[in-house]
């Protein structure tokens, strides 16, 4: 327990971490720094995803749902991160795609939600209202919402590959490697490639740091869910809500820092809540 305590933490702060390097990259390069990252990252996994055998041609369409839903996901990210600040942005998005993904589950999936984690999700809602104060922009809430909905497009067309396919585990880094190969196409097809080699040089370390936390973190749950229940796992995971709150804080300077870290708290709380909730 204590080791996938600790695999479960580290996999939320590497999670941040990744994000923190995609907001800090300059505002004409963020974009870029998406697709890097990512680069680095599917190519990353695509060995152990060769090694286990691959999800399986059963779940080739959800990979494919999946990556498609990134394209998206990044630009929603990129918008966010150069609009609004990370304490607000990178909560904001992650706990609204949890609830969205919660809710679509029951309805898209057939999942069970107990009258426990409807009160679960009004808890998130009411910190995801708190983190919004005076002086933040519509379009910054709207960006980061929209991301939070695309992670949660993307979070059920997983959930039903990975229930598809006879290797859950293959898939769940299938999908970081096609991801890869979407965000790369959609690039590729606006002319962005002479761009992407130009900045190589300067951004390199950023990319491959950031490509390195990506696979790492989901490396880290899939030890981790060895050592302990799923829902244990989720449950701390849920923490780099918070770090978001604190990293944009206290290293980034931002405004609202205690109010946000605060409100982050209770998205958390609300989090933790639905998972233990749906185990019920």
């Amino acid at each position: 327990m204590i080791l996938a305590t600790a695999l479960a933490l580290g996999a939320a702060l590497l999670h941040a971490t990744w994000n923190l390097l995609l907001k800090s990259a300059p505002d004409g390069d963020r974009d870029l720094s998406s697709w890097g990252i990512f680069l680095v990252g599917g190519v990353l996994v695509l060995p152990f995803v060769i090694a286990l055998g691959g999800p399986g041609m059963v779940a080739a369409p959800w990979l494919a749902v999946s990556a498609t839903i990134h394209i998206g996901y990044v630009a929603g990210l990129v918008a966010a991160y150069r609009h609004g600040d990370f304490s607000l942005a990178y909560p904001l998005a992650r706990g609204s795609g949890a609830v969205a993904a919660a809710i679509g589950g029951a309805v898209v999936l057939g999942d069970r939600l107990p009258a426990p984690a409807w009160a679960a999700i009004a808890v998130v809602g009411g910190g995801l209202v708190a983190l919004v104060g005076r002086g933040v922009t519509g379009t910054t809430v709207r960006d980061a919402l929209l991301t939070g909905l695309a992670i949660a497009a993307y979070t059920l067309a997983d959930s039903h590959g990975a229930r598809v396919s006879p290797n859950p585990v293959a898939y769940g880094l299938a999908a970081t490697s096609a991801a890869a190969l979407s965000i790369s196409l959609s690039f590729l097809l606006r002319g962005r490639g002479p761009d992407l080699w130009r900045t190589l040089p300067d951004h390199w370390r950023r990319w491959s740091l950031g490509g390195a936390c990506t696979a790492v973190a989901y490396a880290m749950v899939m030890v981790a869910t060895r050592h302990a229940e799923v829902g244990y796992v989720a449950m701390l995971r849920e923490s780099s809500v918070v770090l978001g709150a604190l990293i944009g804080w206290r290293l980034l300077k931002e405004p609202m820092g205690a109010r946000r870290l605060a409100a982050s708290g209770v998205v958390m709380a609300g989090l933790i809540g639905l998972v233990l909730a749906r185990s019920i």
